[in-house]
């Protein structure tokens, strides 16, 4: 995925740093004042919120066993994620379908923003029952 003209994506390192369980490395990927807007609707100003976040969320238990991507580019500054997120929470496991969309400045997430495939996926037929 890398090229000699664009710079390794970003993304997938975050998406690493929640598989690993790894608070600082998550917040380490975000500028000083990145945003992340989770697809559930929290948003997380900072870096220092972000680390909060991170922490909180797995000491309570939160895992994320997967998060695979299907499809991912970046361009000028931005990056976009399709993906299946697989994941432990409240001693429940589950996983859905969804995208990422980032700006990126200087190697650092900037502002990332989550959305979810809320409903199950089907091929359509011409009509709705």
């Amino acid at each position: 995925m890398d090229s000699p003209h664009l710079p390794a994506m970003v993304l997938p390192k975050y998406m690493d740093a929640w598989i690993a369980g790894s608070p600082e490395r998550i917040a380490d990927l975000l500028t000083e004042d990145g945003v992340v807007i989770e697809c559930y609707g929290p948003v997380y100003r900072g870096r220092e919120r972000v680390l909060q976040w991170a922490e909180t969320w797995l000491c309570n238990g939160g895992v994320v066993h997967s998060w695979d991507i299907i499809s991912s580019f970046a361009t000028n500054g931005r990056e976009a994620t399709e993906w299946v997120f697989d994941f432990t929470w409240q001693d429940r496991r589950r996983s859905f379908e969804g995208a990422t969309i980032a700006e990126i400045q200087d190697g650092k997430i900037a502002s990332l923003r989550e959305y979810r495939t809320t409903g199950e996926l089907y091929d359509w037929t011409g009509t709705w029952d």
